[in-house]
């Protein structure tokens, strides 16, 4: 269940959220789809209480995010990397392939998600790893593992001929992005809108490739943020040089040097900073360091 306060209390943004969110959801799951993606979460109804409070009903494909597996595995790494160092080689080779593997399903469930609206003109706009939803934290059972993208209230319909700029739209804000980024016809905006998402998904990608691969404490979201927009300026070949430098982030290194560099090379490809230049979503999931080959 999803709750967004009355107007009382979140005032009439709240119920455009629950509203656009729904509405999201709708057109997803529309019967004139051959089938709803797997990869999307369900929504089953919603209703509106008498005090104003609108609930969603959404099947309950797993309780867990990917932020929460990302918390888990790095207090992991804490236990057995820290000062009692309590890994032995082997245990660590093994743990560290399945977690790659885990990390790896992850993401292309992710992906299938974001290409999936994106094929169906629905951008997310929220994506982060508190939207992915997981059915299991266990890295064993990876093959099982099905995320889920969730948290639609600030999708955007791309449907529509012309977007338009309307102070009300959740909109508003990204295609005022897209024309200061040089978007300003229809399609324009539209693939600017898309890019957009993909380089969220960039983002949650560097997120997974680093937090659970480093001991609590080590990296967070912000942080890598930092290093990534404002330190290195989106310059993933300096950003490699200094993790090399510090033994806290090694493992995340050596898995991004999978498959000789491709994680780095596909995290270049959508964090690239012009949007013109960055994959679809579907270029992401037939990318050589998605299909895991190399594990």
């Amino acid at each position: 269940m999803k709750v967004y306060p009355g107007q009382q209390v979140g005032g009439v943004e709240a119920d455009m959220m629950a509203a656009n969110e729904l509405n999201a959801h709708a057109s997803l799951q529309s019967s004139s789809k051959a089938a709803a993606c797997q990869n999307i979460q369900i929504l089953l109804g919603g209703f509106e209480t008498k005090t104003g409070e609108q609930w969603l009903a959404f099947r309950n494909d797993g309780k867990y995010s990917a932020a929460d597996y990302a918390k888990v595995s790095s207090e992991k790494m804490s236990k057995y990397l820290g000062e009692q160092k309590l890994w032995n080689p082997f245990e660590k080779d093994v743990t560290i392939k399945r977690r790659s593997k885990f990390v790896l399903k992850l993401l292309q469930g992710a992906m299938r998600g974001l290409a999936y609206m994106h094929d169906h003109d629905r951008l997310h706009q929220s994506l982060g790893a508190a939207s992915v939803v997981l059915n299991t934290m266990v890295e064993k059972d990876s093959a099982y593992l099905v995320p889920r993208l969730r948290d639609l209230a600030f999708s955007v319909d791309i449907r529509h001929s012309q977007p338009e700029e309307n102070s009300r739209s959740p909109s508003d804000e990204l295609w005022r992005r897209a024309s200061a980024a040089g978007a300003f016809t229809p399609m324009e905006k539209r693939a600017f809108g898309i890019a957009d998402d993909i380089y969220e998904a960039g983002l949650l990608f560097a997120y997974l490739a680093f937090i659970p691969f480093c001991e609590a404490g080590v990296m967070d979201s912000l942080s890598l943020r930092r290093l990534l927009e404002n330190t290195f300026q989106l310059d993933l070949d300096a950003m490699r040089e200094y993790c090399l430098a510090d033994d806290r982030l090694l493992e995340a290194v050596k898995f991004l040097d999978l498959g000789a560099g491709a994680g780095w090379e596909l995290l270049q490809a959508m964090l690239n900073r012009d949007f013109r230049k960055r994959p679809i979503a579907d270029a992401v999931l037939s990318h050589r360091f998605m299909a895991g080959d190399f594990l």
